[in-house]
């Protein structure tokens, strides 16, 4: 057995993976403020996660930890997290203070996308997952291995300039794709168009459903709201453009796309299809494939553990 812990600005969510996966037992508790009381809660609830699946420590072989931030995987430090307060943390020797396993510690987006790669990629040598949330994450897996630059900060798919000297990003540059393709962003974009547009149906939207989110803009065009659909469909556009972009590059077998807004399936997906048939780099070679994620808010805990298990497994 594995356990796999998901850590996040929010909350921290734990789980018991066996050797494929598959998650037997899982808890989340609110994520502590303190950096030292957030790592003595992920090792004390894991070992509650494993009691409460009736195994026992004995029965694990290894730790996997996703977290935010710059991650030296070699030493299992902490470089910098600014969502969590971290700078330098040696999180693995002070996990294994509390919990004597094997620690594995990887940065949060690239362990989502180890855990996509394993539940929908596997059997390809090249895969990317994108997930469109708070910002914009994912990472890249050649040979079946994580890809992470000699300063373990490669991979960060959403702080490539889609618009030069756009708009401005929490990275501190402007323009990023993240900026324009998460969930954050659509919810300014349908901000400023009901702003401009006080006849369209996501005033009433709104009313109903208590704020602004990511599903106004697509639950109004659905039902025939021209400014949601001018919103949905601009947002579109812009992470078709960003994953053009991605493709053009990596020329991945796989590409995945996750976050609440994958949710959405053909809606999101076939404009995006269409988009590239016009606009990808390569256009004599096999193409990448596109697809929906299938793990959602269980990423992270699967791949956490399934990193563990490549590290330390038989």
């Amino acid at each position: 057995m594995y356990i796999g812990i998901d850590l996040g600005g929010t909350n921290i969510a734990i789980g018991l993976c066996d050797v494929n996966g598959k998650i037997v037992c899982s808890k989340s508790i609110p994520t502590p403020k303190d950096p030292a009381e957030i790592i003595k809660s992920m090792a004390l609830l894991s070992g509650e996660v494993v009691e409460s699946g009736g195994y026992k420590i004995s029965d694990v072989k290894a730790v996997g930890i996703g977290c935010p931030g710059t991650i030296n995987t070699s030493n299992g430090t902490v470089v910098y997290a600014n969502n969590i307060a971290m700078d330098h943390v040696p999180m693995t020797d002070i996990f294994r203070t509390y919990l004597d396993l094997p620690v594995n510690i990887e940065n949060d987006a690239n362990a989502a996308a180890f855990g996509e790669y394993v539940t929908c990629g596997e059997n390809v040598d090249s895969f990317i997952f994108i997930t469109l949330g708070t910002g914009v994450g994912g990472g890249v897996i050649t040979d079946g291995k994580l890809l992470r630059g000699f300063n373990y900060a490669g991979g960060e798919i959403g702080h490539f300039t889609l618009i030069y000297n756009g708009e401005p990003c929490t990275c501190g540059q402007r323009g990023c794709f993240e900026s324009y393709a998460s969930v954050t962003a659509l919810i300014r974009q349908t901000k400023e168009a009901m702003k401009e547009h006080p006849e369209s149906m996501m005033h009433e939207w709104v009313r109903e459903h208590g704020s602004v989110n990511g599903r106004t803009s697509f639950s109004c065009a659905a039902l025939g709201d021209k400014t949601a659909i001018a919103v949905r469909d601009q947002y579109i556009e812009y992470v078709a453009a960003g994953i053009c972009s991605t493709i053009n590059i990596f020329q991945p077998q796989v590409l995945a796309i996750g976050g609440g807004i994958s949710r959405e399936g053909s809606v999101l997906l076939d404009p995006i299809k269409e988009y590239l048939k016009k606009n990808d780099y390569n256009k004599f070679m096999p193409k990448t494939e596109l697809k929906i994620a299938t793990l959602f808010g269980d990423a992270g805990i699967v791949g956490a553990a399934m990193l563990a298990k490549q590290r330390f497994g038989e």
